[in-house]
């Protein structure tokens, strides 16, 4: 069974910064796409941002220009950098990977991110 382990959410002003981590506890080209989703209360969770694993990434529309995904190989390791945060992009942020093959999904635990002064 993957495991995924996130951090780095927290308790941030607005306008402010924070980066995620998500670690794989085996190799990060075992799967196909790598992600970061949110969900706020009351809401459904929402694709945040995704690479595949030939490279492309995609961004919420609402976190273009923001928000930048990265991914360390060596350290089965991605990251979501979020700058300029808003109201509007707290929740909780869950770390995805979709297994090669299977096409497993696997989820972080999630970690919350609260933007408020």
């Amino acid at each position: 069974q993957v495991q995924l382990v996130e951090s780095g959410g927290g308790l941030v002003q607005p306008g402010g910064s924070l980066r995620l981590s998500c670690v794989a506890f085996r190799s990060i080209f075992s799967f196909t796409v790598l992600g970061w989703y949110r969900q706020a209360p009351g809401r459904q969770r929402e694709l945040v941002a995704k690479i595949t694993r030939g490279g492309t990434t995609n961004y919420a529309d609402s976190v273009k220009g923001r928000f930048t995904f990265s991914r360390d190989n060596a350290k089965n390791t991605w990251y979501l950098q979020m700058n300029n945060l808003t109201s509007e992009d707290m929740g909780v942020y869950f770390c995805n990977a979709i297994a090669s093959g299977t096409g497993v999904n696997y989820w972080g635990q999630g970690t919350q991110v609260t933007v408020s002064s």
